[in-house]
């Protein structure tokens, strides 16, 4: 244990001393590594597989499903996504330096803010490899260390992925602790990284519900977290029904996994008559199950009663929890009561409305008249994320190159006293 923990705080040491020797970086440097990274990732491809293999067939004699056996593979489609990715991240502006609300103040100094690195990332995640890479481009891009600690289900993967970026960053003359992996296995070593106040500045975990639990629970460090992705849409009095009926079956159904997937969905009362049954039988087309209220169950062919357990799930597959409301307040109300602050999206032609529902809904994410697969930061324009917030404190929402930054003041004179 006390080996793990020194280990640890050497692995801490070195992040910190790197991410302070990349301050008198450039964004030139930066973004020559990271198209080497992608070099590197797609010139040695053959051997990233046969590192992926090991996992892979670990995890079959490890009797893991085919959804699982499928986030964890590396093909040759896949190392290119990687390889793009850091391009990609490489071609976005720069955050570190930028100055903003540069002003005169009445006794002649200039105030502003400047972007600056937060510093050491320990980033915690499970099962794909491809987080590896994206982490690490978009930490080095915006001028931070991270310390990547990913599942054991990936270990060999990982680990490959990581031997290349470290390769790259020391042919573009950068520090090669910028980018370091945890290579145990040790489940110890994960409750370490996010107790080291000292050398870590921010824990990122992605992940399932558990790891995240965990981590909320006991780590020192400020983390940047969802925990569940319980996202709602509300069919309006004053929906449009073509819209109505589109937005909310691609909601549910374009990815049933993902964190910004429509679980729940509301409909005005007024709205039963005539949208009720369409947008249950177009999801039960598309194989939802539907777990509908005491209100609209007797209307609704193969629906099922919703549970109170219902309204605060997070499915994750094919069910839909479903509740007519009276008014706009309850809809809101209930996804106040019930939602968890990811993502939700009103339908409605009403424009007093739609500003009510995005100034009172807590959510890190508002739509109006649109899906709530949109929440990500490709479609933001962020380029690229390296996970959701619902923190209420710093960054909300997709985390992008802006939201590993910080602002700090500066102020500019010219010999300037305070009388």
């Amino acid at each position: 244990m006390m080996d793990l923990h020194q280990e640890m705080e050497k692995i801490g040491e070195r992040a910190r001393s790197a991410q302070r020797r990349l301050q008198s970086a450039d964004s030139a440097a930066k973004d020559q590594a990271l198209r080497l990274m992608a070099e590197f990732l797609r010139r040695d491809a053959d051997n990233l597989q046969r590192a992926n293999r090991k996992d892979l067939r670990s995890a079959e004699e490890a009797g893991k499903d085919a959804a699982f056996i499928d986030r964890l593979r590396l093909d040759e489609t896949r190392i290119e996504a990687m390889a793009r990715g850091l391009e990609e991240i490489a071609a976005l502006p720069d955050p570190v330096g930028e100055i903003t609300d540069l002003r005169y103040r009445p006794s002649g100094i200039q105030v502003g803010h400047m972007r600056a690195p937060l510093g050491v990332i320990a980033m915690i995640y499970e099962s794909r490899p491809n987080v590896t890479a994206d982490a690490a481009g978009l930490c080095v891009k915006s001028g931070n260390a991270v310390i990547l600690r990913g599942g054991s289900e990936s270990l060999n993967s990982n680990m490959a992925i990581a031997e290349r970026l470290r390769a790259a960053l020391g042919k573009a003359g950068l520090p090669l602790d910028l980018v370091q992996y945890v290579n145990t296995a040790d489940r110890e070593a994960v409750g370490v990284l996010i107790s080291m106040d000292a050398h870590v500045d921010v824990v990122i975990p992605r992940g399932g519900k558990g790891l995240i639990s965990r981590i909320k629970a006991d780590a020192t460090v400020p983390v940047i977290m969802h925990l569940d992705g319980n996202c709602h849409v509300y069919v309006d009095a004053d929906a449009d029904a073509r819209k109505a009926l589109k937005v909310v079956v691609n909601a549910k159904t374009q990815r049933l996994g993902t964190c910004n997937t429509a679980e729940s969905l509301l409909i005005h009362k007024d709205r039963m008559e005539d949208l009720l049954l369409p947008i249950v039988t177009a999801l039960q087309e598309k194989g939802i199950e539907v777990r509908a209220c005491e209100r609209s169950l007797p209307r609704l062919a193969g629906a099922v009663a919703a549970t109170e357990e219902d309204y605060g799930t997070e499915y994750l597959g094919p069910i839909i929890s479903l509740k007519i409301v009276d008014d706009l307040d309850a809809a809101i109300a209930h996804i106040n009561r019930y939602g968890s602050q990811h993502t939700e999206s009103i339908l409605t032609e009403n424009y007093t409305h739609a500003r009510r529902f995005l100034r009172e809904v807590d959510a890190s994410s508002l739509m109006v008249n649109a899906s709530t697969r949109f929440a990500d930061g490709f479609e933001y324009g962020l380029g690229a994320e390296i996970g959701i917030s619902t923190n209420r404190l710093h960054v909300r929402g997709p985390v992008g190159l802006e939201g590993l930054t910080l602002q700090k003041w500066i102020v500019l004179g010219d010999g300037h006293i305070r009388s």
